[in-house]
């Protein structure tokens, strides 16, 4: 317990491959994803993770089929407002990232609720990332700065890691240890690319609506497996770990 990633990331994939084997739409497979949801952040929680970021819809998710993005949205906006009361019974405070002013005005609306209703809670961070990818994050980030060298309140000199990531979406939250993609596929997929440096990658066969609290915990005990070095060698970690 005293070696838990206080981030994970979760690219939550295989949704339409698991409808699929059951001679079901996409929207169904979609539909047992968010129990899947429900299951995995009860479990996170449980643990004490600090911060969950689940990749919930990407804005290349826009060019699916109409009726799967309709679905999708109606969808999202009913489980906002079934889930808000178990947020806050958990003490779970939601989070979002992405380009909002895509998402339908009943999304927005919603979306707005939850996080002033659970804007008071103080246990795990939920950060949901809608209509969201990295590129439109970093575009969005030099368009700021490069706004902000020009009237005079960023010195182009002094730009440095720190702060551009002052102008990612992600500037209140720490970057994952720990990332985990569903479903057997080995991509990231548009997702963090600058804050996923330095994670811990993980990838599992397991489709999402079929991964619960337990897969989780393997892949943090996976997580736990490794040595973390961050360009330094093992004999310096190892020294620094017993210093410490």
């Amino acid at each position: 317990m005293q070696r838990l990633p206080s981030h994970i990331a979760i690219i939550m994939d295989g949704n339409g491959r698991w409808a699929r084997e059951k001679g079901e739409d996409r929207l169904y497979g979609h539909l047992h994803g968010v129990e899947s949801v429900r299951n995995v952040v009860e479990g996170a929680a449980e643990l004490g993770i600090k911060y969950m970021t689940l990749y919930a819809f990407s804005t290349e998710n826009w060019d699916r089929p109409e009726y799967e993005v309709s679905g999708l949205m109606e969808l999202l906006v009913d489980t906002i407002h079934k889930e808000v009361p178990t947020l806050n019974k958990n003490n779970i405070r939601l989070h979002v990232i992405g380009d909002i002013a895509m998402l339908p005005e009943a999304a927005k609306i919603e979306l707005k609720e939850a996080l002033n209703e659970t804007s008071t809670n103080t246990g795990l961070n939920l950060i949901m990332a809608l209509s969201y990818s990295s590129r439109w994050e970093i575009v969005n980030a030099v368009k700021k700065i490069a706004a902000d060298v020009k009237e005079g309140k960023l010195d182009a000199a002094a730009i440095s890691q720190d702060t551009i990531k002052q102008y990612l979406a992600t500037c209140n939250f720490p970057d994952p240890e720990l990332m985990i993609r569903t479903s057997g596929e080995y991509r990231i997929s548009n997702f963090l690319l600058y804050q996923l440096a330095y994670s811990e990658l993980y990838f599992t066969n397991t489709l999402w609506p079929d991964f619960r609290k337990e897969n989780l915990y393997e892949a943090i005990l996976d997580y736990q497996g490794r040595q973390r070095r961050f360009g330094k060698t093992g004999e310096q970690i190892k020294n620094e770990e017993a210093a410490g």
